[in-house]
């Protein structure tokens, strides 16, 4: 390839075949353009900052609507999310997703990032989350106005950073991402200026984090050296290559074995600090105590939403060898009828410096009779090759999950601070939501239907923590701006002073429990009945204790959660305590968030297609 094909080709992959500075369906930056809306915003915001004097629109701003940065930040929130458009692209008429034969998956700015309703789904869950998430900070007024525009552009740099987690398709750009989406967080944890506590836990935060970045790095070179590659369909298909199952029968290429298992281990370290999975979770109940509670709230939700995407994506990518995989190909959905003709025009357009005469065909349909067949039968035997790879994954994840939710659990009976509490929760659903990994991994190659239920399992259970545990958070944080204290003790008689908030914050753990009717319901079915379909498919010993081991911890959290109903409902008011009253708008926020952690089981039905949707392409 000369040097002027590869720049039409670059052209083609980043704008697509639109003529002039428009943009086609099929192109980079179109797929991108909520994560560049996000960037926009925050150069606006810090634009902004540089203005800020304090005048008199300002002051009016800030007395209204949180001021310029609260707004900005808010007004770019809400664009990136209508441009991500998940309800457009998971619903049930939108053309080339419903159908898992269409070419619906997409790689984008030449293979380092994919296109696809699972980033689709996963973008437009962290972009809510954003929403939501500046709208408490503003009921809550922390940041202050003084600082409000430099956090909320802390707070978009590590959802950006998320964004890319969701879609990465390239190592280097999974260490990128996961340290965009870290080095904000440190940041944000010392929110709180002038008390040790917050201090402490950015401290702690980043040392932690800078620990594991290295050691995640150092994989991802041990990784890369073997393979010769860090795109993840040609890391998995290099790893086909080496015919890991003969290797491993006939005792030869030890040395290659080895340097495989302990780089995909170190970089197993990255994504378990991400997921606070014991035993990297060390940094998680500090953190959570000395920052605030919304930062808390950000750190338990964003930031395990975007890790368990970045699992799904690494555990498939390194097993995985899925369909439509070259960097330059391009899905032509149905009715996409004008794209086609642009590129048949585009086609015959030589001479130019953007010509596209050699530009490669797209997915449309595959292949006809035997040439389809072969195709289809050699991709098969190379994921029958990459079974070590899986069952390595699948087990490793098990395993993790299995320590993660019982020490979560069990850790958390004991405290006695509300946030820490909250914070060893989010240690155990961490391990919870992990259980779906093995049944992803085990049923890849196997059942594909299966290991999308899975996929969907997981998706669902994102969605519904989302709700329920912003809720919880948001509870803690306003109770804090008017009892001043964050012990669940003087949480006593809650009940008699604001039995609204106190029944929105039963319900919601309740449904951190897993109680039927309530959503957190759906999530634990989805994810156990994934993990049983894997069992009864592969018998697999592991499967099974891991199921058991899900069912027995749900058991056990029921009780720590309920010591907090009961101190909230059962126990007299301490006598130290004001008397206070919830303000109105915070407890319309509660209420909101508390609607469908109460009411997503009555729709649940069209929530698990559009879960199956956004996975419908990662195993097909």
């Amino acid at each position: 390839m000369n040097i002027y094909d590869a720049i039409s080709r670059f052209s083609i992959d980043t704008k697509g075949f639109a003529e002039g500075w428009r943009f086609s369906p099929d192109s980079s930056i179109g797929a991108f353009l909520p994560e560049i809306v996000l960037c926009l915003t925050i150069v606006a915001m810090l634009v902004a900052r540089l203005f800020r004097t304090g005048d008199r629109i300002d002051r009016w701003l800030a007395g209204w609507i949180g001021g310029t940065g609260f707004l900005i930040a808010l007004a770019g929130s809400v664009i990136a999310l209508g441009l991500a458009a998940p309800w457009r692209h998971l619903s049930s008429g939108a053309p080339g997703v419903a159908d898992p034969g269409s070419a619906a998956r997409m790689e984008i700015f030449t293979g380092l990032l994919v296109y696809d309703t699972f980033a689709v789904y996963m973008r437009g869950i962290l972009l809510l989350f954003a929403v939501l998430f500046l709208v408490l900070t503003r009921l809550t007024s922390i940041p202050d106005r003084e600082d409000a525009s430099d956090i909320y552009s802390l707070l978009l740099g590590a959802t950006l950073g998320m964004c890319l987690m969701t879609s990465a398709n390239h190592l280097l750009i999974v260490f990128l991402a996961v340290e965009m989406a870290s080095v904000p967080s440190y940041a944000l944890a010392g929110l709180l200026k002038g008390r040790r506590a917050s201090s402490e836990a950015a401290l702690k935060y980043s040392i932690f984090g800078a620990a594991a970045a290295g050691i995640m790095l150092y994989g991802i070179s041990l990784v890369a050296g073997i393979t010769n590659t860090v795109h993840l369909p040609s890391l998995a298909a290099a790893l086909a290559d080496l015919d890991l199952p003969s290797l491993i029968e006939s005792g030869q290429g030890a040395s290659r074995i080895l340097a495989l298992t302990v780089g995909g281990l170190m970089l197993t370290v990255g994504l378990a600090f991400k997921l606070s999975a014991v035993p990297f979770h060390f940094w998680c109940p500090d953190v959570f105590e000395g920052a605030s509670a919304e930062i808390g709230a950000f750190l338990s939700v964003a930031s395990k939403a975007a890790a368990l995407a970045l699992v799904v994506r690494l555990t498939l990518g390194l097993g995985f060898i899925p369909s439509g995989t070259e960097p330059f190909d391009k899905p032509i959905r149905p009715g996409d009828r004008s794209m086609a003709a642009a590129r048949s025009d585009g086609a015959s357009s030589a001479g130019s410096l953007f010509s596209v005469s050699d530009a490669p065909r797209p997915h449309a349909d595959p292949p006809a009779g035997s040439i389809a067949e072969r195709m289809a039968a050699e991709r098969s035997a190379a994921n029958a090759r990459l079974a070590p790879v899986r069952g390595f994954l699948a087990r490793l994840f098990a395993f993790l999950a299995i320590i993660t939710c019982t020490f979560g659990n069990l850790a958390a009976y004991g405290q006695t601070n509300i946030k820490r509490l909250l914070a060893y929760s989010t240690i155990a659903h961490a391990g919870y939501m992990m259980m779906a990994i093995p049944a992803i991994a085990a049923l890849a190659h196997e059942s594909p239907s299966g290991a999308e239920s899975a996929v969907a399992g997981l998706a669902i259970y994102v969605l519904v923590y989302l709700f329920m545990n912003l809720g919880a958070f948001a509870v803690v944080a306003f109770l804090r701006n008017e009892i001043r204290s964050e012990q669940i003790a003087d949480y006593a008689g809650l009940i008699r002073r604001a039995p609204m908030t106190v029944i929105c914050l039963s319900i919601m753990l309740f449904s951190l429990v897993g109680l039927p009717p309530l959503a957190g319901f759906i999530g634990k079915f989805a994810i156990f009945a994934a993990v049983a379909r894997a069992y009864v498919e592969t018998s697999s010993g592991y499967l099974l204790v891991l199921l058991v081991v899900g069912s027995v911890n749900t058991f056990l959290s029921l009780f720590y959660y309920i010591r907090v109903v009961k101190c909230m409902t059962m126990e007299p008011e301490p006598d130290h305590r004001a008397p206070f009253r919830m303000p109105v708008l915070p407890g319309a926020f509660v209420f909101l968030l508390t609607l469908p952690t109460a009411l997503l089981i009555v729709g649940w039905n069209g929530i698990w297609e559009a879960a199956l949707r956004a996975a419908a392409f990662l195993v097909r």
